[in-house]
């Protein structure tokens, strides 16, 4: 068989999996358009032959396609804090050149790699108030380990999620590349408003990571299917508390009786969170804005 034709050999760890190595044999799948054999196991002998070696073996060199960071020391800190874990070892040497740009799997590896990799170091990015917890992405993955009731087959759930896995990152990549590619339209808007406060984009473009970043604006007011909306901007980039809420009394309206509290003929909608408000024209927006600003 042409070496070229070969399947590349992926050696993983055995067991229980996480998102760690369910996603860092992701990015291998998708580095060799999916000619690869993965053996999960934790035997000496396969490290020897894998082409690919993460999550297991104690050993990080990436010249030699070794992505462990279980080892003393383990395998390196970001610049913001959080350690490597393999799917970030193995991101870090190929996220660029399965995404085709340094800028997206930048953006990927702080909005997808960074958590990953501090969960699998045991790292907190957020706190928890009471009994209540966030359903993150690693317990989708752990959805499909087999229950103390079930055959404790490890290996068949975790060639599934792997699939699914691929399905994320791809999508990942194509819809940042789509964002980035969006900062331009976004900032021209911003910079033509007059007001800097009420910015109005003119397309459907992923506007609030951009806009969060300039001190003025308030509103950001953007056409969705047959409708304009008004949408607050944040005041941190992964909160919901709004810059300035739209008023109280619009809460929860619809149609008539908003148009009547609002003096907007066409709006339609608001919502009870008051971050989020619709009419029907530009204009509606517009005139839904600058009412929430005086208010």
């Amino acid at each position: 068989m042409s070496l070229f034709k070969r399947k590349k050999i992926l050696v993983t760890h055995n067991g229980t999996f996480h998102a760690d190595d369910i996603f860092a044999t992701a990015v291998l799948s998708i580095l060799n358009n999916g000619n690869i054999k993965i053996i999960r196991t934790r035997d000496p002998k396969y490290f020897q032959i894998g082409d690919y070696v993460y999550d297991v073996g104690c050993v990080y060199n990436p010249e030699k396609n070794k992505f462990d960071h279980h080892q003393a020391g383990g395998a390196g800190i970001r610049e913001n804090g959080i350690p490597y874990a393999s799917f970030g070892l193995v991101w870090k040497r190929y996220g660029e050149e399965i995404c085709g740009s340094y800028e997206v799997a930048k953006e990927i590896d702080q909005r997808l790699v960074c958590p990953v990799d501090a969960n699998d170091n045991g790292m907190n990015l957020f706190t928890v108030d009471g009994t209540i917890a966030p359903y993150i992405l690693q317990d989708v993955f752990f959805c499909f380990r087999p229950s103390w009731k079930e055959e404790q087959d490890y290996d068949k759930p975790f060639f599934e999620v792997v699939k699914i896995a691929e399905k994320i990152l791809l999508r990942e990549i194509k819809k940042m590349g789509h964002t980035l590619e969006a900062k331009d339209f976004v900032k021209n808007a911003y910079e033509k408003s007059i007001d800097k406060k009420i910015v109005i984009i003119d397309g459907p473009y992923p506007w609030h990571d951009i806009l969060g970043d300039y001190p003025e604006p308030i509103y950001a007011i953007f056409p969705k299917t047959d409708t304009w909306r008004v949408e607050c901007v944040r005041k941190y980039k992964y909160s919901f508390e709004n810059r300035k809420s739209l008023p109280e009394s619009w809460a929860g309206l619809r149609d008539i009786e908003l148009a009547k509290v609002t003096g907007v003929a066409d709006a339609t909608f608001c919502h009870n969170g008051r971050f989020l408000a619709v009419a029907k024209s530009k204009e509606g927006a517009l005139m839904l804005a600058r009412k929430a600003l005086e208010n």
